[in-house]
């Protein structure tokens, strides 16, 4: 039988069977095999946050279809968590998952990416991130240090910490043996507090020793867990010097560069809905936490206006002297500083206004 089809039905059938035998290469070549390491600022125990390193890790392997393989390790498992960031940038370990206040170290605004005492708040600190500039500005920065960083999670506004005894003026603050670290720690240090570096699994011994005076630890979810009200009842907020902590995924700026378009792709997609979750997960599991530690002996107790008020000034005056030292520092935050007051300004009209008689309402049932 003669073929009848038309010729433009067989010249695009056999240029479709030509194409073929070319498409697994070039598929090949987009998704290469790779194995890498994760190292999470935290420890397992905090299943939120090292929970996010799980979730990524995963996320990413059914993406690529078991091709790119990441490895989570706890905080401590690679290398300390002081010396993190720099392994990452130096391509020791090719990913971590923390908070940006690690690289303080280095130079103050790292702490600028994810927290500043008095800073934005969890949607404000997304918000400059991705829609006000900020990734630009530290796309530069963190650069020079060989890394690339992108949003992986906020925590919200943290609690005040755990105190043997109840702040009641600035003038309680004075010697006050207390956990805390980062600019936090630099800012109550100024009002007469002796900041103390410690881990989490540290502080109940310590406070009941009467070694430690107060401590901050996250919020009522990851508190919970350490039984801190046994032995420090007095539980204040807010933590002012955390407001919104955003974690970031950071990744040697090589290797990045020199991952598949789409491999990049799916990290950033990855980055995102591990980020939503996170927050999620916080917002849901801290009101029924918050609730049984009061009813296990915690005293929820507000800051004074005072305290607050002495604690605002002193950030101010530590910011003026990072500004004076470093023009980076200086930049962003005046960068960061326009845009929280833009953002309160908005907040103060609509969002401020309904939470505010709905947190009334909630009283009347």
């Amino acid at each position: 039988m003669p073929n009848t089809l038309p010729r433009r039905t067989l010249l695009s059938a056999g240029l479709a069977t030509a194409a073929t035998p070319l498409a697994a290469p070039a598929l090949a070549e987009a998704a290469p095999e790779l194995t890498w390491r994760l190292g999470s600022g935290f420890p397992k125990s905090l299943d939120t946050l090292f929970g996010a390193s799980e979730s990524f890790t995963r996320i990413v392997s059914e993406a690529t279809d078991g091709r790119f393989k990441i490895q989570p390790a706890a905080a401590g498992e690679i290398m300390p968590n002081d010396g993190l960031l720099d392994a990452v940038g130096s391509g020791k370990v090719e990913i971590a998952h923390a908070s940006s206040t690690l690289g303080i170290a280095q130079d103050p605004v790292f702490a600028l990416a994810s927290v500043t005492p008095f800073g934005l708040n969890a949607r404000g600190q997304s918000a400059w991130w991705l829609q006000g500039g900020a990734s630009d500005l530290f796309t530069e920065i963190f650069a020079r240090h060989g890394l690339v960083a992108v949003p992986g999670g906020n925590t919200g506004a943290q609690m005040g910490g755990w105190f043997r005894k109840e702040i009641k003026t600035t003038a309680d603050l004075q010697g006050l043996k207390f956990r805390i670290t980062g600019l936090g720690g630099q800012v109550l240090a100024k009002l007469g507090v002796s900041p103390q570096g410690m881990a989490g699994p540290d502080l109940y011994g310590a406070l009941e020793a009467k070694t430690l005076d107060a401590a901050e630890w996250i919020s009522p979810h990851d508190d919970e867990k350490l039984g801190l009200q046994k032995v420090a009842p007095v539980y204040h907020f807010p933590g002012f010097w955390e407001g919104g902590v955003m974690m970031l995924f950071w990744f040697n700026a090589e290797k990045w560069k020199a991952l598949p378009k789409n491999y990049r792709a799916i990290l950033q997609a990855a980055a995102a809905q591990v980020g939503a979750e996170v927050q999620a997960k916080y917002d849901a599991h801290n009101p029924q936490a918050l609730r049984r530690l009061v009813a296990g002996g915690a005293q929820l107790r507000p800051f004074p206006q005072d305290v607050m008020e002495a604690a605002l000034k002193a950030a101010n005056d530590l910011y003026g002297e990072l500004s004076a030292k470093s023009a980076d520092f200086k930049r962003v935050y005046e960068a960061m500083k326009t845009f929280r007051n833009e953002e309160y300004l908005w907040f103060q009209v609509a969002e401020y206004t309904y939470d505010n008689f709905m947190i009334r309402a909630r009283a009347r049932g």
